[in-house]
């Protein structure tokens, strides 16, 4: 089976063939969610069998493509699967640039057309060997290409594919080595995804973790959510660190009093210094830590950000039928200041 491209507006494929054939060409066209469709006629339409008679699903690199076999025994486009639910939101909660008594230090708006690796680590694969699932049996397999700038936005896509033993892709950034900070006020504005098994995490990690280990290293969750009908409307913020011997962690969370966080972009915020450190949702409280106890002096240090979105795990148990492909966890800005 073979791909082939004519022109921007042209797909064919042959399954049957190593060469391109160009009988099988369709013409395509965009549409405003960014996926390709046929210009098919009504009896094209008609023409579409049933799965068990004839739609074929194939996995390009990037995309799944899916063709049916018509009446006239030629195979033709149905979709591209290549973005085709994501939307950006236009509306929703947003923070100031400036805060008095505070200075802007760091900050990444999304607005090129790559990620910046001046900023930006990738973190690739399934964790192993050291980390299978890191660390939390989780499903997916990390991959660069499921990170995107689009719109201005950050966009991390959930897909389900094969990639290695994993079912799943997605990614997790981070900025070990490239920025950290200790103490100050963090605003994140992000729009989450949806589904059962659905992970999204805006975090910090001690920038020790390499010569300590985690939970030593301490942990600080500005913001993770756990998909599935009736949570998603629920966000956490948490901290971690090591208590005598055993992981300990403390934690708090908040409901919208309507819809979900897929409904538009919200801000998710700490502000934190050497006493405590104070979670935010669109610039309302909602839970507070006191780190001066000994115990805690782990989250005196260093810490650099992690943006990721997992795909089932320990906390959110797996993908069911419900769930539905390709995710995305949209992050419009992170900004920094001390």
């Amino acid at each position: 089976m073979t791909f082939c491209f004519a022109s921007n507006a042209q797909v064919g494929i042959n399954p049957n063939s190593s060469t391109a054939d160009p009988s099988a060409m369709l013409d395509v066209q965009s549409n405003d969610k960014g996926f390709l469709m046929p210009r098919m006629t009504q009896s094209d339409m008609d023409a579409i069998p049933t799965p068990a008679n004839g739609l074929m699903v194939f996995n390009t690199d990037d995309n799944k493509f899916y063709a049916y076999l018509s009446n006239d025994g030629r195979w033709r486009a149905l979709m591209f699967e290549d973005e085709t639910n994501l939307t950006i939101p236009t509306t929703g909660y947003s923070t100031p640039t400036t805060y008095p008594g505070l200075t802007a230090v760091w900050s990444d708006e999304f607005n090129g057309e790559v990620l910046d690796g001046t900023k930006w680590n990738y973190q690739i694969g399934d964790g192993c060997p050291d980390l299978c699932g890191w660390g939390n049996n989780e499903l997916q397999h990390y991959k660069e290409k499921n990170v995107i700038l689009h719109n201005g936005c950050l966009v991390i896509e959930a897909k389900e594919e094969v990639q290695g033993s994993s079912n799943y892709t997605s990614a997790r950034i981070n900025t070990h080595n490239k920025f950290s900070m200790n103490y100050g006020r963090v605003d994140i504005r992000a729009n989450l995804p949806v589904g059962q098994g659905i992970w999204p995490a805006l975090w910090m990690l001690g920038d020790n973790i390499s010569s300590v280990g985690w939970p030593q290293c301490g942990e600080i969750d500005i913001m993770e959510m756990i998909g599935g009908s009736g949570q998603e409307n629920t966000i956490h913020g948490t901290t971690h660190w090591y208590d005598n011997g055993f992981p300990a962690y403390y934690g708090g969370s908040t409901t919208l009093n309507t819809g979900i966080f897929n409904d538009e972009f919200h801000v998710f915020s700490i502000v934190w210094n050497s006493q405590n450190i104070i979670w935010y949702l669109d610039d309302v409280q909602f839970h507070i830590i006191d780190i001066t106890p000994p115990l805690l002096n782990e989250i005196q240090g260093d810490f650099h950000f992690l943006i990721n979105l997992a795909v089932g795990g320990n906390w959110p148990g797996s993908p069911d039928g419900t769930t539905f492909f390709s995710q995305y966890l949209i992050v419009d800005y992170i900004r920094v200041f001390e």
